[in-house]
């Protein structure tokens, strides 16, 4: 049971000592004495029956929460429950507004469909209760308002399953998500610093090398463990949040130079302006992915990158002259199939043109809003 169900829960069962209390002012302050002939209060077996509704109900439904949805025992509770109840309004009339605090019940301590089952007795108790099963259109009455109980119950359930799959829908894109964000930090981090030191452990005994390889890693292993904690807080980009796109761009790829030796060009078209955190995220992310395709599999001595700005979209092409490869086989990388999901996140759509020995070149487009 999740923090709303029990808040709900809660609120039912406030609702229905409520109306007992509500009830017992009434029954006092309407001077019918109760069905006892014309004293000033209720007589005393109401209250006590009163007092009996309510700790029933407390004592087997409310305390024991674990047993809600069980036939056995919570059928055996709400017919007594009931029956109280008819015992309640057949003595004092002003007891009619407990059944607003008795309807939710069959819904909250039988599960479906039983639980139809029991609102349909429950109505049928407050037509015993005010001496109606003995009119003329007793019939139509009862099948009106079972009918009316059960179309309510029916929405709320299926409101219910409704949420429970938006739950479990939105579950699944956070782990969607929360993939993408691992394999384009730690992943790639990881990838990199394994490469430094692998550069290392081949540059020996050249300790200057050495050094700087071991530098390399040790910056790489601070900027991801970083972009780590900025994922976890599902925060923005590191190079994006003190920067605009642009700047986080010639960021990632100095960065990445440094890395793998290559220096890419960084090329900005048309008029810049802002765009929304998870387009520019969206974007900073295809751009780091192709870069990191570069350098782990096309061994590429020239890479590109174009930011495009125009009146109905923006457009990244990450360009790289390496080995190539071909996009109709599917790989056992996670990397082309994050930037899709990304990419349609935010509306947009990744073209990847590559063939064997004739570089790669990936195209992020995304409308402008």
């Amino acid at each position: 049971m999740n923090v709303w169900e029990a808040r709900w829960l809660r609120a039912f069962h406030l609702l229905y000592y409520a109306c007992l209390a509500l009830g017992l002012i009434l029954s006092y302050g309407d001077g019918t004495g109760g069905g006892t002939g014309g004293g000033t209060g209720p007589g005393p077996l109401t209250p006590a029956i009163v007092a009996l509704m309510a700790g029933w109900h407390g004592f087997f439904v409310v305390r024991r929460p674990r047993l809600l949805g069980r036939l056995n025992p919570m059928a055996f509770h709400l017919a007594v429950v009931c029956a109280l109840y008819i015992l309640l309004v057949s003595r004092d009339r002003s007891f009619d507004v407990v059944v607003f605090g008795l309807m939710p019940q069959p819904y909250l301590m039988l599960a479906s469909p039983w639980s139809y089952v029991g609102a349909v007795a429950t109505v049928l108790s407050t037509f015993a209760a005010r001496g109606y099963l003995d009119g003329p259109d007793v019939l139509w009455g009862l099948v009106g308002s079972s009918g009316l109980v059960v179309a309510i119950g029916l929405f709320v359930d299926y409101v219910s399953r409704q949420s429970a799959q938006n739950r479990t829908v939105g579950v699944l894109e956070e782990r969607a998500r929360l993939a993408r964000e691992i394999h384009d930090t730690l992943a790639q981090g990881l990838s990199g610093i394994v490469t430094q030191l692998e550069a290392a452990e081949q540059a020996m005994p050249d300790l200057r090398v050495v050094k700087e390889r071991i530098a390399l890693a040790k910056e790489l292993a601070r900027d991801n463990l970083q972009e780590a904690r900025r994922s976890v807080d599902a925060l923005r980009p590191g190079p994006l949040a003190g920067a605009g796109l642009e700047a986080a761009l010639a960021e990632v790829a100095a960065r990445w130079s440094r890395t793998s030796g290559v220096a890419p060009a960084v090329s900005v078209e048309g008029t810049s302006r802002p765009l929304p955190g998870e387009v520019g995220a969206a974007l900073l992310r295809t751009a780091q992915e192709g870069l990191a395709n570069a350098a782990k599999h096309a061994r590429a001595g020239r890479v590109a990158i174009t930011l495009t700005y125009m009146d109905d979209e923006v457009t990244l092409d990450v360009f790289d002259d390496g080995v190539g490869f071909d996009p109709d086989v599917r790989g056992a990388g996670y990397g082309l199939a994050a930037m899709r999901e990304r990419a349609g996140g935010v509306g947009g759509t990744l073209t990847v043109e590559s063939a064997p020995g004739e570089g790669t070149a990936l195209c992020l487009r995304i409308p402008s809003n």
